[in-house]
C-alpha cells in the first residue's frame, strides 16, 4: 500500500486538519437534509453509521460538491471548499468513491485506469494493490462482479492522487468474502498511505474495523462521536445508540416532543424485536407536508424508521385508505395514527432480484419501498441480455456461481441461459449469509428465474413473488415450499395506480414477515412426518393416535407435492425423521403417473442422518385424472375410478419389480437408522380379497425387489410381516419400529426459531 503514500501523513504543518467540516445545511426543497452537521478529521479514517435516509450520501455530495449547501464551512486543510465545482473540489485533492461504484459499462478495466491516470506506472500500482483488477483488465465494466467493479472504483479514485478519500458504502451488496478484502485494503490504505478517509458505511463491523473514530448520523445530524474501539467493546453503547439489541430487555424510550396545537399524522414504530415497545416520532404536519427534519428536538435512536418523503403524504392519507381524523364534540380533529413495523434486520438484508434490464423501473420501486421501511437491500440482476446493470449483485457475479461458470449462462440462447441462470441464482442465494427473505418481480420468464432460488432456501424464511404467473397452476414455481405468490394484476411493465399498489403491498408483506418472525415456540414436541394417501387413511391415522402425545405429528398428503413438502422439512432441520408410510409417489416416478415427486424421493435421508420408518403404502396403483385422461397405451389396464376428476391403474408385476429396487437403491443410501416394513396381506384398502386391486403375483414381485435389492446392518432391517397395511397390528408394528430407531437426538429446530437474526 506504499504504492500511494503521501510524503506528510498526519496533522498538515499549518495546524489546520485534513478536513474540517462546521455546521453545515442542506436543504431539498423544505426537507432539511443536513442540520448543522460538524465534525473534524485530522487523518487516518473517520467512519459515519446510520440508517438510510439518515443524510450521510447528500454529506458526502455536499463535501465532494455535488449538492450545494445552504450554510455552513467546508475546509480541506484549511482551505475554503464550499461552493466550488465538483472538478474543483476534485484538483484540490479530494477522491469520490461514490455508492454503487458508477463504472463505465462499456470501457474496459484498462481504459477506465488509463482515462485517470497521468502515467503508465500509476494503472500498474492500481494492479498491483488489486491483483484481481489486473486478470479483469479487458473486461468492461458491465461484467465485472461488485467486489471488482469496487475496486475498480477505489483504483480509479486514488489514481486522482488525493489527500482525502471520501467513499460511500463501499461493502454494500457485496458477498462477505468481498467485504472482508475490502474492508482489509482499506486497512493497509489508511495505515500506510496516510491519506485521509471518509467513510460512510452501514455494515458497524466494517466501520469499526477500519475506522479511527466513528460519527453516528441521525436525522441529518452526528448525533454521537467516539473512537471506533469504544463502541466495538461495548455492546450496550452498541444498543443504545445504533439499536442493535443483543437480548430482550426494554429499551428506553426516547423523549417524546410535544405535538404541534394543528391536526397531524403521528407515526408510531414497533420494533421487531420488542413489539410493545413503541417509540412515537416526531409529528408529521398536515399543513405543507414538512417533515421532522424540520423539528430541532433531539434525535431518536438510530433505529427508528425514516418517515415518507414530501411526496407521499397524500399517498398515506388517501389510497392507503388511513383512518380520518375524528373530530371531537367541543374540540380540536384529532390526529391521524399510523404504526410502522421495522424490521430488526442487522446482519440481514431483503433481497431483491428479477431482470433488471426489463424489470429495473419495477425492481428499484421495490428496493425504495422496502428501505424506507428500515430494511437493508440488496438488488441481484438476473438478466442474460449482457447489457449494464446498476443492481447490487451484477448478472456475471450470479452467473460464477453456476457450476460450469458463467460461460454457461451467458449462451446467447435466451431458453438455455434462463435455464442457467436460475440454477446460478439458486447456487447464489445457498452462498449468502445474510438473506432475511427474498422479493421477486416478473411474468413468466422472471418467475422462472427467481422461484427456484426461493425454493432452495429453508422453510420459513420469507419469499414473496410478484408475478403475471399467480392466477394459474402454481405448482411448478412454489413446489414444496413455502413461496407467497401475488397476482401483479397488470403485466409487470412500468409503474401505474394498479402496479404501485400491488408493489407496495408486496414490500409490506415482506418487510412484516421480517419484522415479525416469532421467537415463541408454540409447539415444544419434536415433530414427525407421515406419508398418507386415501387408501393407507386407517394407517396413518391409528400411527399419529398412537405418537401424538409425544410428538408433533405433520401428515403429508402423497401427491407428489406432499412427498417433496416432508422433505423440504426434513431437509431445513425441521424434523425429528419420517414414518413414510404412503411411498406411492414412486409408482407414479417409475411407471410416468401424475403423482410423482420426482426422480429424488427419499433422498433427503442420504443427506441428513434422520431416522426413518418406511412402508408400501399404496404402490399398488399409478394415478391419473378423469378417465378420459388415461393414456391410450394404458386403456386396457385394470382402472379404477376413485372420483370423476382422479383414475388409479394398478401396477403389473413387472412395475411392481422395477419400483422396488428403486426403493431399495434409495433405502440403502440413506445414513441413518433405518426400519422398512413390508404389509404381506396388502398395500392399500383395495388391495386385499374381493377389492380390483387385489394382485398377489404384483405383490410378491414388489416385496422380492425390496428385498432382494436391501442390504441390512445393524441398525438397518427389512421386516415382513403377515398382515394389511391398514391393520391396526401393523400401525403398532410401525411405532414399535419408530420407537426403536428414534434414540435421544438433538431435536428439530422449531420453524420460527430458525431464521433468527
Amino acid at each position: 500500500m506504499a504504492l500511494f503514500k503521501k510524503d506528510a501523513p498526519g496533522p498538515l504543518a499549518n495546524g489546520a486538519p485534513l478536513l474540517a467540516v462546521r455546521e453545515l445545511d442542506v436543504y431539498y426543497g423544505r426537507a432539511h437534509a443536513l442540520q448543522g452537521v460538524t465534525f473534524t478529521l485530522d487523518h487516518g479514517v473517520y467512519g459515519l453509521v446510520g440508517r438510510n435516509g439518515m443524510g450521510k450520501t447528500t454529506l458526502c455530495n455536499a463535501v465532494t460538491g455535488l449538492v450545494r449547501a445552504s450554510g455552513g464551512s467546508v475546509q480541506l486543510a484549511g482551505e475554503e471548499i464550499l461552493g466550488r465545482n465538483p472538478n474543483e473540489i476534485t484538483k484540490r485533492g479530494i477522491g469520490y468513491v461514490p455508492q454503487g461504484r458508477r463504472v463505465w459499462p462499456s470501457l474496459t478495466v484498462d481504459e477506465t485506469l488509463r482515462l485517470v491516470a497521468k502515467h503508465k506506472r500509476e494503472v500498474e500500482r492500481v494492479y498491483t494493490m488489486f491483483p484481481r483488477l489486473a486478470e479483469r483488465k479487458a473486461n468492461g465494466g458491465a461484467q465485472l462482479s461488485g467486489g471488482e467493479q469496487q475496486m475498480l472504483a477505489i483504483g480509479r479514485a486514488l489514481l486522482l492522487e488525493p489527500r482525502l478519500l471520501v467513499m460511500d458504502e463501499p461493502t454494500e451488496g457485496l458477498a462477505p468474502v468481498i467485504v472482508e478484502q475490502v474492508a482489509e485494503a482499506l486497512r493497509k490504505l489508511a495505515a500506510d498511505s496516510g491519506i485521509g478517509i471518509l467513510l460512510i458505511e452501514q455494515n458497524l463491523g466494517v466501520a469499526i474495523a477500519v475506522a479511527d473514530r466513528i460519527g453516528v448520523m441521525v436525522n441529518g445530524r452526528i448525533a454521537h462521536e467516539l473512537p471506533s474501539h469504544e463502541l466495538a467493546a461495548d455492546k450496550g453503547l452498541q444498543e443504545k445508540l445504533l439499536g442493535i439489541r443483543s437480548n430482550d430487555e426494554e429499551e428506553e424510550a426516547a423523549p417524546v416532543p410535544e405535538a404541534p396545537a394543528s391536526p397531524g399524522r403521528v407515526f408510531t414504530v414497533r420494533r421487531a424485536h420488542a413489539e410493545a415497545d413503541a417509540v412515537p416520532v416526531v409529528p408529521l404536519r398536515s399543513v405543507g407536508g414538512v417533515n421532522r427534519w424540520d423539528q430541532r428536538s433531539p434525535p431518536v435512536g438510530w433505529g427508528e424508521p425514516r418517515e415518507p418523503q414530501l411526496d407521499e403524504p397524500h399517498r398515506w392519507g388517501s389510497a392507503a385508505r388511513s383512518p380520518q381524523p375524528t373530530q371531537e364534540a367541543d374540540g380540536p380533529k384529532s390526529a391521524e395514527v399510523f404504526e410502522f413495523p421495522v424490521a430488526a434486520s442487522a446482519g440481514r438484508a431483503a433481497y431483491v432480484a428479477g431482470t433488471f434490464d426489463t424489470k429495473g423501473r419495477e425492481l428499484f420501486f421495490l428496493r425504495q419501498r422496502l428501505e424506507k421501511l428500515g430494511l437493508r437491500v440488496v438488488t441481484v440482476d438476473l438478466s442474460t441480455s449482457g447489457k449494464p446493470s446498476a443492481a447490487s449483485v451484477h448478472p456475471r457475479e450470479v452467473a460464477r456461481h453456476h457450476p460450469q461458470g458463467e460461460s454457461a449462462v451467458f449462451t446467447n440462447d435466451r431458453g438455455s441461459a434462463v435455464t442457467a441462470m436460475a440454477v446460478a441464482f439458486e447456487r447464489f442465494l445457498l452462498a449468502r449469509r445474510d438473506v432475511g427473505g427474498v422479493l421477486g418481480a416478473g411474468g413468466s420468464g422472471g418467475t422462472a428465474l427467481v422461484t427456484p432460488g426461493m425454493r432452495a432456501m429453508p422453510v420459513g424464511l420469507p419469499k414473496v413473488m410478484v408475478s403475471t404467473m399467480a392466477s394459474g397452476d402454481t405448482r411448478p414455481y412454489v413446489g414444496p415450499s413455502d413461496i407467497c405468490m401475488m397476482y401483479s394484476v397488470t403485466d409487470v411493465s412500468g409503474i401505474n395506480r394498479i402496479s404501485e399498489k400491488v408493489l407496495s403491498n408486496a414490500a409490506h408483506a415482506l418487510a412484516g414477515m421480517m419484522a415479525h418472525t416469532s421467537n415463541e415456540v408454540s409447539e415444544t414436541k419434536p415433530a414427525l412426518g407421515l406419508t398418507m394417501f386415501g387408501v393407507t387413511t386407517p394407517c396413518v391415522q391409528a400411527v399419529t393416535r398412537r405418537l401424538s402425545e409425544a410428538y408433533d405429528c405433520l401428515v403429508f398428503h402423497a401427491t407428489g407435492v406432499g412427498g417433496q413438502s416432508m422433505e423440504k422439512l426434513a431437509d431445513s432441520g425441521l424434523l425429528a425423521g419420517a414414518i413414510d408410510v404412503s411411498t406411492t409417489e414412486v409408482a407414479d416416478e417409475i411407471v410416468g403417473g401424475t403423482l410423482s415427486a420426482g426422480p429424488g424421493r427419499m433422498d433427503v435421508f442420504a443427506r441428513r442422518a434422520l431416522p426413518y420408518v418406511g412402508s408400501c403404502g399404496a404402490l399398488d396403483m399409478v394415478n391419473w385424472g378423469a378417465i378420459d385422461t388415461v393414456p391410450e397405451r394404458f386403456r386396457g389396464r385394470n382402472l379404477y375410478r376413485h372420483n370423476p376428476v382422479v383414475t388409479l391403474m394398478r401396477t403389473t408385476p413387472e412395475e411392481c419389480k422395477a419400483i422396488g429396487e428403486f426403493i431399495a437403491r434409495k433405502l440403502n443410501a440413506m445414513t441413518g437408522p433405518v426400519r422398512f416394513l413390508i404389509p404381506e396381506a396388502g398395500v392399500s384398502a383395495i388391495d386385499k380379497p374381493g377389492q380390483p386391486f387385489h394382485n398377489p403375483d404384483a405383490d410378491r414381485a414388489l416385496f422380492s425387489a425390496i428385498e432382494a435389492g436391501f442390504r441390512p446392518g445393524p441398525d438397518r432391517k427389512l421386516l415382513r410381516l403377515p398382515l394389511h397395511i391398514n391393520d391396526e397390528a401393523f400401525a403398532d408394528a410401525l411405532v414399535a419400529a419408530w420407537r426403536e430407531v428414534a434414540t435421544p437426538r438433538e431435536p428439530a429446530r422449531p420453524i420460527s426459531s430458525t431464521f433468527r437474526a
